[in-house]
């Protein structure tokens, strides 16, 4: 497949955009071609660089900070993005985190409420903002960041994770049927272990990634490029019939 043809000039809003899988899914629709506004919350010099990477190849780039779990911020990176751009094709909802690891015993309210509030609200938030703009395109995109975690519950210590990633995969189903009418197609990816990112080098030990690795089909973990490359078929296909489903990236290690 083209994507360069079926990106090209495409406007994208990529949340998290600027480091781990976020930047290697904005890296590879900045090199199909696409206009890329480019959220970040902390990786302001991996922004930047993606924007002068966009612009010297004479495409539209923007970087927007802001906290996506208030409200206000989301919806301000959202009319930022249509503002710069000149309007909005396609929807990467990317942020995310662990946070960190807490069992059923350990959880406090104020730590649930924080995955919940990353992972989940934030990104109601920006969705919300952002499907007036996708809905006057004749044919709009949303791709949906889950994980393996929401398939299977995680490793230990990941309970609020695991249970936010899954809900992503409810939201992401009601979300396609909602947003059908409105010529907008809604999916998700679910990643497995994807080494090389800052979420495994802070929760994953190399022990832990090894004794992962072994039970994957296919013997590797995954990288970054392995997710970016299936988010933009999903977010490329405006003629295509997939809605409302979660492509898996996990080697065969759980399949559907």
């Amino acid at each position: 497949m083209d994507y360069n043809i079926k990106l090209k000039n495409k406007n994208v809003l990529i949340t998290a955009g600027a480091q781990g899988i976020g930047e290697s899914i904005t890296k590879h629709f900045i090199d199909c071609g696409a206009n890329v506004a480019i959220h970040y919350f902390s990786s302001s010099d991996s922004a930047t660089q993606l924007e002068k990477l966009a612009t010297s190849k004479g495409q539209k780039a923007i970087v927007i900070n802001g906290d996506l779990t208030n409200e206000d911020e989301a919806t301000s990176l959202v009319k930022k993005t249509v503002d710069a751009l000149g309007g909005l094709d396609i929807l990467i909802n990317n942020a995310g985190s662990l946070v960190a690891r807490n069992t059923l015993s350990e959880i406090q309210t104020d730590f649930w409420h924080k995955v919940m509030d990353i992972n989940l609200t934030s990104m109601l938030f920006v969705t919300k903002a952002a499907v007036p703009y996708l809905a006057k395109n004749d044919k709009s995109s949303i791709v949906n960041l889950a994980s393996l975690a929401g398939r299977k519950g995680g490793h230990a210590g990941s309970l609020a994770y695991a249970t936010s990633k899954g809900a992503i995969l409810t939201f992401t189903r009601a979300l396609s049927s909602e947003l059908g009418d409105n010529g907008i197609r809604v999916n998700a990816v679910a990643p497995g272990l994807i080494l090389g990112t800052s979420f495994h080098n802070t929760h994953t030990t190399k022990e832990s990634a090894a004794a992962t690795i072994v039970n994957i089909p296919i013997k590797r973990a995954g990288n970054a490029a392995d997710v970016a490359r299936a988010v933009l078929y999903l977010a490329s296909e405006y003629d295509g019939f997939i809605t409302g489903a979660t492509l898996d990236i996990n080697g065969g290690v759980y399949t559907m």
